[in-house]
């Protein structure tokens, strides 16, 4: 249960930080909202999911896929650069978290 409300809480990220994109400086009301509310989210979740995993692994993986799903968010919806390096990093990204959640095991 604790890991879904990790991956729950990761996946936020993907929300808010749009939403913070979108807000522009916080000059847009909605998405600044939406942002900053969702994030509040997310921090909650992570904190519910802290109360039974191990702090040092599931801060990893809650960054990790919060990092990779708006990296790939960037490249897919917004245009960013989709360079072989940076997919390339992208992976050890992905490497370490799977690493990490394996050692928990």
């Amino acid at each position: 249960m604790a890991w879904g409300i990790l991956l729950a809480a990761a996946l936020l990220e993907l929300v808010w930080a749009l939403a913070l994109k979108q807000a522009d400086g916080f000059s847009r009301l909605w998405p600044s909202i939406i942002g900053v509310t969702v994030a509040a989210a997310s921090f909650a979740l992570l904190t519910i999911a802290l109360g039974s995993l191990p702090m040092g692994t599931a801060y990893a993986v809650w960054v990790g896929i919060g990092t990779v799903g708006v990296a790939l968010t960037g490249i897919v919806a917004l245009g960013e650069s989709a360079a072989l390096p940076r997919l390339g990093f992208l992976a050890l990204i992905v490497i370490g978290v799977i690493g990490l959640k394996a050692l928990e095991s």
